[in-house]
């Protein structure tokens, strides 16, 4: 995976439903194969996202937490 197909989305202090709506931004310039890195503070974000997933038919391939945030992978596979 390169750079170029991994975006960087920073939503750390946004609460719902920003995260979600930076998500949307960031699957509307995407391609498929792509991978979106979304970073988070909300704890919603982690069921909001499952329900994204599961609506737009892509992959969620983890949701990782530390003290500072909660860091969400997701695939591309479905546009």
């Amino acid at each position: 995976m390169t750079d170029q197909n991994r975006k960087l989305i920073d939503s750390r202090g946004s609460s719902c439903p920003g995260p979600i709506t930076d998500l949307a931004i960031a699957y509307r310039n995407s391609k498929i194969g792509d991978e979106i890195e979304l970073w988070a503070t909300d704890p919603g974000v982690k069921a909001d996202i499952q329900a994204w997933a599961s609506k737009t038919g892509n992959l969620v391939e983890s949701i990782t937490e530390d003290k500072d945030r909660i860091t969400i992978m997701i695939k591309i596979i479905k546009r």
